[in-house]
Order: C-alpha cells, then sequence, then structure tokens
C-alpha cells in the first residue's frame, strides 16, 4: 500500500516538473519619461482641470453639449460595449468559483438476455427469486458540483485583465466625450463665423450697390463708359452669389450640429454677441508629465497594457498542472417509490483529477508567444499614444499664439481698407480715381474682413484644440 502511494505521489510530482518547464519570455517595460516643460515654464495650472461648463461660458454651446452627451447615438452604443465589457469581467469571475448545480433525472433501461448483464439479471433472478424491474427504470434527484482550483492563479489573472479592459472602455468613453465636446464647440464656432460673413456680405452688397448707381449716373453723364457699368455689375453679382454659398454652408453646419446632438434638423439657437468680440482667452497648458492622468487615451492604453501583463501570467499558467474536483449528493433508485427511502436511497459521489500537458505544448506556447507579443505590441502604443500627445499640445500652444499675433495685424489691414474704400469711392465721385481702383480696394476689404474672421475661427478652433489635447472635456 505503502508502495503505491509512494509510486502516484512519484508520478504527479515528475508530471508537475515536466509541466512547469514553461519558456521564458520577456516583459516590455513602459517608458513614460516626458519632457519637464513644454517650453520655459514650469507652472502646473492645468486648463485640462476645468469641466467643460465652466471652460465653454457661452450658454447656448453649454446646452447643445449637454444634449448631445444625452442623446448622441455614437456615445449611446459605445455604452453598451462598456455593459458588454462589464458583464465579461462577472463571467470571468464566476469562471474560478465553484458550479453547483440540482437537478431531477429519470430513465429506462432494458439489456438483452444474451449479453453480460442481462445473463448477471437471468442469474440473479434464479437465485434469489426477486426478478429485476423489466425494464430497468433509473429515478434520481440531488445536488452536483464541480469545482476547478485556480493554484496558478489562471483564472483569476483572467478576471483581472478583462477588469482592466473594462476599465480602459470607461477610458474610451472619456475620450468619445473629450472628442465629441470639441466637434461640437468646432462645428458651433465654424456656425457663428459663417453668421458673420453672410453680415460682411450683405453689408458690402449695399455698399457695391450704391457704388453702382454711382457709375450709372455718371455713364449717363458721359463721365464714365459702360465698361466700368459692367465691371460694377459683375462685381455685385458675384456678391450675391457669395451669400448664397455662405446660406448653405450655414444649413450644412447646422444639420452636423443636429447630428451629433441626435436629433432631426431644426434651427440651432446661438449667441447674439459679435463674433469679433468673442474672446480666444488664455488657456494653461502645465506641464507635460499632467498629460499622462488627463488624458484618456493615454490612460486607455496603459490600462491595456496592465491587461496584456496579466494575459502572459494567464497563458504561462496553461504549463501547469490543473485540479479539477467534482462532486454530487443525492436519492437514487429503481422505483419511484423508494426514492424517499433514506437511507437506502442515498447516493453520492467525488472525484479529483490532476490533467498535466504532455502532447499539445505547441498550441500552448503559440498562446504564451502571442500574450507576450501583444504586451510588448501594448507598449509600443503607449509610447506612441504619449509622444503623439506631446507633440499635438506644443504644435497647437504654437499655433495658437501665432495666431493671436496674426489677428492683431489683420485687424489693422481691415480698417486700412476701411478707410481706403471711404476714399476711394469720394475720390471716384470727384473723378479723381478711376473704377478699377474702387473695384480692386472694395475687393482687398471684403478679403479682408473673411481674413479677420477666418482667423478668429482659426484662433478659437485652436483654443478648443488646445483643451482636447491636454486632455479636458470629458469631467
Amino acid at each position: 500500500m505503502k508502495n503505491k502511494i509512494y509510486n502516484s505521489t512519484l508520478l504527479i510530482l515528475l508530471v508537475s516538473l515536466i509541466s512547469a518547464c514553461a519558456p521564458k519570455v520577456s516583459e516590455k517595460s513602459v517608458n513614460s519619461t516626458v519632457p519637464e516643460t513644454y517650453k520655459a515654464s514650469k507652472d502646473s495650472a492645468n486648463s485640462a482641470q476645468v469641466p467643460w461648463k465652466v471652460f465653454y461660458t457661452d450658454p447656448y454651446l453649454a446646452n447643445l453639449i449637454d444634449t448631445a452627451l444625452k442623446n448622441n447615438q455614437e456615445l449611446n452604443i459605445f455604452m453598451q460595449e462598456m455593459a458588454v465589457a462589464r458583464n465579461e469581467v462577472s463571467a470571468k469571475k464566476g469562471a474560478y468559483l465553484p458550479n453547483l448545480g440540482i437537478g431531477v433525472g429519470a430513465g429506462a433501461d432494458k439489456v438483452g438476455e444474451y449479453t453480460r448483464f442481462g445473463a448477471l439479471e437471468a442469474n440473479h433472478d434464479v437465485k434469489a427469486g426477486t426478478p429485476f424491474p423489466e425494464p430497468m427504470t433509473d429515478f434520481q434527484a440531488g445536488a452536483f458540483a464541480s469545482w476547478e482550483v485556480d493554484i496558478w492563479k489562471k483564472l483569476r489573472n483572467a478576471k483581472k485583465a478583462s477588469m482592466s479592459r473594462y476599465l480602459a472602455t470607461v477610458e474610451g468613453k472619456n475620450l468619445m466625450i473629450t472628442n465629441l465636446v470639441d466637434e461640437i464647440a468646432n462645428a458651433y464656432y465654424e456656425l457663428l463665423a459663417q453668421d458673420k460673413m453672410l453680415a460682411i456680405v450683405e453689408q458690402y452688397i449695399s455698399i457695391q450697390s450704391q457704388a453702382l448707381e454711382i457709375v450709372i449716373l455718371q455713364k449717363q453723364s458721359a463721365k464714365t463708359t459702360e465698361l466700368a457699368v459692367k465691371r460694377f455689375e459683375a462685381q455685385l453679382a458675384g456678391t450675391k452669389s457669395l451669400k448664397f454659398k455662405i446660406k448653405q454652408t450655414i444649413i450644412e453646419t447646422e444639420n452636423e450640429l443636429n447630428f451629433l446632438l441626435g436629433r432631426f434638423p431644426q434651427k440651432i439657437t446661438r449667441t447674439s454677441q459679435d463674433f469679433s468680440d468673442i474672446s480666444s482667452g488664455d488657456i494653461e497648458a502645465g506641464i507635460p508629465s499632467q498629460l499622462l492622468q488627463n488624458r484618456p487615451d493615454i490612460r486607455q492604453s496603459e490600462l491595456e497594457i496592465q491587461a496584456r501583463k496579466l494575459d502572459i501570467k494567464s497563458a504561462r499558467a496553461n504549463f501547469y498542472p490543473s485540479l479539477n474536483l467534482k462532486a454530487g449528493l443525492g436519492l437514487s433508485s429503481f422505483g419511484l417509490q423508494y426514492l424517499v427511502d433514506a437511507p437506502a436511497s442515498i447516493a453520492y459521489n467525488a472525484a479529483g483529477e490532476l490533467i498535466a500537458p504532455l502532447l499539445n505544448r505547441k498550441a500552448i506556447k503559440a498562446v504564451y508567444y502571442n500574450a507576450s507579443a501583444k504586451q510588448v505590441q501594448s507598449v509600443y502604443m503607449y509610447e506612441k499614444t504619449v509622444l503623439n500627445a506631446h507633440y499635438e499640445v506644443i504644435n497647437l500652444l504654437s499655433k495658437l499664439e501665432n495666431l493671436n499675433s496674426s489677428y492683431v495685424l489683420i485687424e489693422e489691414q481691415v480698417e486700412a481698407l476701411k478707410r481706403a474704400v471711404d476714399v476711394s469711392n469720394k475720390l471716384f465721385r470727384s473723378a479723381r480715381a478711376d473704377y478699377m481702383e474702387v473695384l480692386l480696394t472694395q475687393r482687398d476689404a471684403l478679403e479682408s474682413r473673411f481674413d479677420l474672421v477666418e482667423t478668429k475661427q482659426a484662433q478659437l478652433h485652436a483654443k478648443v484644440n488646445v483643451y482636447r489635447a491636454l486632455g479636458g472635456g470629458w469631467k
């Protein structure tokens, strides 16, 4: 007896030793080092910490964002993906807990007389004088349990990995919110810019209509030619055509906003404040290390690395023996009337098995190496995300600074051309300036005012994009 126990123990140890020879793989460490500052300033004040309801002071814009966060279909679809990931955590958790079930069963069995069991039954009937039921019935009721003992934490690591992936979907939701807020703010400011351009065009239509009337009068008095009249008419027609192009852009931008808000086309209510008076404001960038905490895409990549590390541990456990326990307790009888005749009808079983992989190691190695490769890949993705975030911020900060400088100069250009339009009209009325000078001056003045609006729009877009790039907008 002792020899049997010794041999069994030795066999188990031998199998375990063979199984434990898992190949070594190296896990790539994460390099999260970033520069200390974006420029010379080390001020840690960061606009990304400001909630979007505070950052965007326009109540109409805030109302649009709030509506989109409730109704946007893409965001709501992603929320269901989060629910799926959350359920995966529950499923993985249940995998390493014992399975317990209850059940009842009934069956009947008739064996042939010329079979082994038929002959045994016939012999029993002759000796005992008590025949077996024909056919042999079987009734059962009881509880059954099975449990894979998680010795090597394979199942628990799989559960932790699914939890990390669920948390990554939470960060994915935050990233989607950040991008949604960014899209709505940019579309809203584009709409205000188009409104301003439409007002400018209507103003210039009035100016050019007056100039055309003057040219017609001068032609009638033989002070100018038909050519001048036609040139002024052409310019006025072009400006009127531009008006309808801008109106179409306004319709498309409104529809874009309504789509993001998850509703059918309707008028977008917006501020009556003059677009030129909207301040692009100052934005505080903080320090680069804050990106690691504020940007949802970086946090998402970090959680993915954690999940991949746990995948390696879970895959490594496949090389080790697995211990499965099974047990059952209930009542069993060939007659329904005897089923509750305890203790005679009580039946139970218990079993345990230790299984170690021997011949299928190539498949196990492939899963293990894949888990390792994906972990390395996730580290590279993380480093790429951090690097991209840093460049995105410094490019946008530089863009915002240069746009601010450019806006001041274009303002000067606009004021100069406004005066030039007045001067050219006066000179033209007194026949001291050619009509081409008037046309060119009006055209340059209109283009400069458009440039001013577009630069203001670019300023506001840059401010919105810096806020997103810093990791703001999801709080």
